[in-house]
């Protein structure tokens, strides 16, 4: 049973459209068309010169023109990660049929995760600029802030309700839309568009992560092959561009519109590892108590979850990690559970992975479809559960987990219903 009998319908959370921007397509509808087929947007990086780094691959954007979408005086003021939150912001508020002229928008606000925006990437760019004796953009100290995203997203699209911007790493963009809900079950906020944007292919990120031994390095010459979750010859992950958005609304405000509801964001848990700065918790403790977080405020039993879409990172000591953490919440009925990685096939977009997920579980929900593990070749003992290995399987899906465990080890897990 889950908490639908116990909320009004002002209280209770709807999804009303999405958007996304990934390496495998630049709609909803193209990636979850590559998710279903197993297709890897994993490709050597072009971006920069990454010959001198034992990782060459990134999931990097293709035939993405922000210029289509975004005047090219915004565009000369704006990060990459706030051009993907404002076009993918665009593409769900189209889903979602809201026009927004007809709504009180003092309503409407904007919720958006993120590790650490394009701040990396452009204080690169802004230090090059210096060392050249060229003089950077004055808007350059400002557009690095990981606010700028959800301040560009309400500028543009005139949406003055609750504004915010979380920063928990790679778990940031899951917990902005646990977060969206309860500001609308609050009564702050009739809608909310929230997600995630993120741009981290960079030299500092590479040098960063390869210095710590984080990265997958033995595929540079079959980038395709790099992620491979749960697989016993998994070395590391890999980073990624991208982004997604999600209209959020009270049942009440979405029925007196008609709108079309894909799911419900039934509950979020949230908590730290309070462990390590880089590893997880070995036990897998910190993120089995988001997990049983999650279920108790979505008042879901574990015998109710169809599936699962790992965070799984295609680290050695991290896939293992999370498995324990499912076997501890789920015990014996872990075996059961569909368990697949979104992640196999479009590397980690850090702040922005959670909120792709949770549109692919979305996408799970509605079309009764679980995308695969790709890669997954070669059993590892240490993880021994369903990881739908390479091929979609169709299945119904009425509630869906969506994991996400980020570096200083905060934990987030969404539980997403059918409607």
């Amino acid at each position: 049973m889950n908490n639908i009998t116990n909320r009004n319908s002002d209280q209770r959370v709807v999804i009303t459209g999405m958007g996304a921007i990934t390496p495998v397509g630049n709609t909803v509808a193209e990636m979850w068309e590559a998710f279903q087929n197993g297709r890897s947007g994993l490709t050597r990086i072009t971006m920069l010169d990454a010959t001198s780094w034992p990782c060459q691959v990134a999931g990097e954007l293709k035939d993405f023109y922000p210029n289509k979408f975004i005047s090219r005086k915004k565009i000369r003021y704006m990060s990459q990660t706030s051009q993907l939150a404002v076009i993918a912001a665009g593409q769900a508020l189209e889903d979602s049929g809201l026009v927004l002229v007809q709504e009180d928008q003092d309503r409407i606000g904007v919720f958006i995760g993120t590790a650490a925006g394009s701040c990396v990437e452009e204080t690169e760019q802004a230090i090059l600029r210096l060392r050249e004796k060229k003089r950077p953009s004055p808007f350059k100290a400002v557009e690095v802030w990981p606010n700028l995203p959800a301040y560009h997203i309400a500028e543009i699209y005139q949406v003055r309700g609750y504004n915010g911007t979380i920063c928990t790493a790679c778990a940031a963009s899951t917990q902005a839309i646990g977060e969206a809900a309860e500001i609308i079950r609050r009564g702050e906020a009739q809608v909310m568009i929230t997600g995630g944007a993120e741009s981290m292919v960079s030299e500092t990120v590479l040098a960063g992560f390869c210095a710590i031994k984080a990265l997958a390095t033995s595929y540079n010459d079959k980038p395709e092959r790099a992620m491979r979750p749960f697989d016993a010859d998994r070395e590391g992950f890999v980073s990624a561009q991208g982004g997604a958005m999600l209209i959020l609304e009270s049942l009440s405000h979405a029925q007196e519109r008609g709108a079309l509801i894909y799911a419900e964001v039934l509950g979020c848990g949230n908590s730290t590892d309070a462990y390590h700065m880089i590893t997880p918790d070995p036990k897998g403790e910190g993120q089995a108590l988001a997990m049983l977080r999650a279920l108790k405020s979505a008042s879901v039993g574990i015998e109710a979850v169809d599936y699962i879409n790992s965070h799984s990172t295609s680290t050695p000591l991290g896939d293992v990690a999370e498995t324990k953490a499912i076997k501890s919440v789920f015990g014996e009925r872990a075996y059961n559970i569909p368990i697949s990685s979104t992640k196999s096939m479009i590397g980690h977009m850090m702040g922005a992975a959670g909120a792709v997920e949770a549109v692919a579980c979305v996408m799970s929900i509605k079309e009764g479809v679980i995308h695969p593990t790709i890669n997954y070749e070669t059993p590892d003992p240490e993880c021994d559960l369903d990881y739908v290995p390479n091929e979609a399987r169709r299945t119904g899906v009425k509630i869906a987990m969506s994991n996400s465990f980020g570096l200083g080890g905060q934990n987030s897990v969404l539980v997403l219903g059918s409607i």
